[in-house]
C-alpha cells in the first residue's frame, strides 16, 4: 500500500500484504458466520436508475458499456433504466436483492457480504476508486426489533476485536435524538443542522457555529445549544442526564433518547470502553432514521472511520412491503491499507508454502512431485522445485521467500528413497516420513500478528 500505484485509486498488493488482507476477510467471515450471519454476493452492476435512486451521486459513478455494442446505434444514448455502472457500496445492490428475493428469504434475514467497489473520487489517504467493503445488516419484514442495533454493535466490536488492530472506538448516536432536539430548539431543517455538525470535527466548533446561522438560519443561542450536545461524550448510558439538561423537549427527542440509551446500556455491558454515546455522530446519508455508528482507530483518527453505518426504516421497499433493516460496513482496504503501512500486523512468511521440495538431480522430479502429494493429503503446504540447481541455491531460494522448510530425498544403493528435512532457520536437519511428518503448528499456515510496538 505504500508503494505508488501505477494507476492512482486502484491498489495492487504484494503476496505478504494480501496474506494481511485475506487473514483480515476470514476473521470478518469466521465472526459473522458465529453471530449467525448468512453469504450473499450481488452482481458488480446495476442499472444507472437503480443507483442513483438514493441521491445524486452520478459524479461518483463509474459507467460501463461494450466497446462494440452491435444492439445500440452508434451516437445514440441509452435512458438510465438501460445503462449499467459499477457499485459504489454494497448497501443499495442488497435493497434491491432483498426486493427481488423477498419470497425465498427468512426474515429477520442476516446477511454478510464482502465484495469490491467503485468509486470515481480523488484518491488520497484511506480513500480508494477501487476498493472492498465488508458489509452485515439485519433486515426485517414490515418491522425489526429494535435489538439489532444492539446486536450490530457488538458484532463488529467482536470482528474488530479479534483483528487485534490495537484500540478502537465504536461511537454511537440516534438521528431521533439529535433531530428531535433540533426540532425542540425551533430548528426546522433538520437535515441542513446535522450536514454541518457533520464537518465538526473538519472545521472546528466556531466555523460550524457560523455555517448554522448562514446556512440554516439559526440564532446564536441555538447554535450554541446544538453544539453542546454534539459535545457530549459518555461511555456509559449518563448522556442521558446531560442531554436532559440542556433544557430541550420534544417527543422524537425522547424517542432518541429511549432507543440509543438501550444499545449503549447493552453494548457497553459487554463492551466496556469499546462503545461511546458520541453526539456529533450525524452520518451524512439521508435514509439513516435511528441509531447511526461510526468507529476510529485510536491513535489513527484522521484516517476516518473505518466502519459506519445505521438504521434505516425503509430503504428497501415493493411497493407493498416495506423492509426497514440495521447494518455495518467495513472498510477492509481502508483498514488494510494502514495495517500494512503502519506495521501493525505481519505475517509469519511471505507465502503460504511451509515446505520446498529440493531436487537432487532432475530424474527426481516425479519422485518429489510423489513426496508433495503426500504432503498436502495432510494439508502441508509445499512445492516442487522446477531444477535441480545446487542445495545451496535452492535453499538460498527457499529462504529468500520465507519457506521455512526444505526437503531432500536420496536414493540408496538398493534404489529405496530416504527423507530428509531441514529447517533453514535453525539449521537442524532429521530425517522424516512423507507419509507422516508434518511441520510444527505453528509452522503449518501463515500466521498474521499484531505488531508489538
Amino acid at each position: 500500500m505504500a508503494r505508488k500505484a501505477s494507476l492512482s485509486g486502484f491498489p495492487e498488493l504484494l503476496p505478504e500484504e494480501r496474506l494481511i488482507e485475506n487473514h483480515v476477510l476470514d476473521t470478518l467471515r469466521e465472526t459473522f458466520e458465529l453471530h449467525g450471519f448468512s453469504p450473499i454476493e450481488t452482481r458488480s452492476v446495476e442499472t444507472v436508475e437503480q443507483l442513483l435512486r438514493k441521491g445524486e451521486i452520478d459524479k461518483e459513478v463509474y459507467g460501463i458499456s461494450r466497446l462494440l455494442d452491435e444492439d445500440e446505434p452508434q451516437g445514440r444514448s441509452k435512458k438510465d433504466k438501460e445503462k449499467l455502472a459499477l457499485h459504489f457500496d454494497l448497501t443499495v445492490p442488497f435493497a434491491r436483492y432483498v426486493v427481488e428475493n423477498a419470497g425465498y428469504l427468512n426474515f429477520p434475514f442476516m446477511r454478510y457480504q464482502m465484495q469490491k467497489v467503485w468509486r470515481g473520487e480523488r484518491p488520497q489517504d484511506g480513500r480508494f476508486r477501487e476498493f472492498t467493503q465488508a458489509d452485515v445488516d439485519v433486515v426485517g419484514d414490515g418491522a425489526l426489533p429494535f435489538r439489532y442495533d444492539a446486536e450490530l454493535a457488538l458484532v463488529v466490536v467482536d470482528a474488530l476485536s479479534r483483528l487485534k488492530i490495537g484500540d478502537f472506538k465504536l461511537r454511537l448516536n440516534n438521528r431521533k435524538l439529535s433531530e428531535g432536539f433540533y426540532l425542540g430548539l425551533g430548528l426546522n431543517d433538520t437535515a441542513g443542522v446535522l450536514r454541518n455538525i457533520d464537518k465538526l470535527e473538519k472545521i472546528g466548533a466556531n466555523e460550524v457555529s457560523r455555517l448554522l446561522q448562514d446556512e440554516v438560519g439559526a440564532t446564536a443561542e441555538q447554535a450554541e445549544a446544538a453544539l453542546k450536545l454534539a459535545a457530549i461524550r459518555t461511555e456509559d448510558i449518563s448522556f442521558v442526564q446531560q442531554v436532559r439538561a440542556l433544557g430541550v423537549e420534544h417527543e422524537l427527542l425522547d424517542e432518541g433518547l429511549a432507543e440509543l440509551e438501550e444499545v449503549v446500556g447493552q453494548a457497553s455491558r459487554r463492551a466496556p470502553g469499546r462503545v461511546i454515546a458520541d453526539l456529533s455522530i450525524a452520518r451524512g446519508l439521508d435514509y439513516y432514521t435511528g441509531t447511526v455508528y461510526e468507529t476510529v482507530l485510536v491513535g489513527h483518527e484522521k484516517l476516518g472511520s473505518i466502519c459506519s453505518g445505521g438504521r434505516y426504516e425503509s430503504l428497501a421497499s415493493n411497493g407493498k412491503r416495506t423492509f426497514p433493516g440495521v447494518g455495518l460496513s467495513i472498510g477492509v482496504t481502508r483498514l488494510v491499507s494502514r495495517i500494512i503501512s503502519e506495521q501493525m500486523a505481519t505475517a509469519s512468511r511471505k507465502v503460504p508454502t511451509a515446505v520446498f521440495i529440493a531436487l537432487t538431480n532432475d530424474d527426481m522430479w516425479a519422485d518429489a512431485q510423489d513426496v508433495a502429494q503426500q504432503l498436502r493429503e495432510r494439508g502441508v503446504a509445499c512445492e516442487v522445485s522446477a531444477t535441480a540447481a545446487k542445495f545451496g541455491k535452492q535453499i538460498k531460494y527457499a529462504e529468500k521467500r520465507g519457506i521455512p522448510f526444505v526437503w531432500f530425498s536420496h536414493v540408496g544403493e538398493d534404489g529405496s528413497l530416504s527423507h530428509e528435512v531441514k529447517d533453514i532457520r535453525s539449521g537442524e536437519q532429521v530425517q522424516a516420513d512423507p507419509a507422516v511428518w508434518t511441520p510444527p503448528a505453528e509452522d503449518l499456515r501463515v500466521r498474521v500478528t499484531a505488531s508489538s510496538n
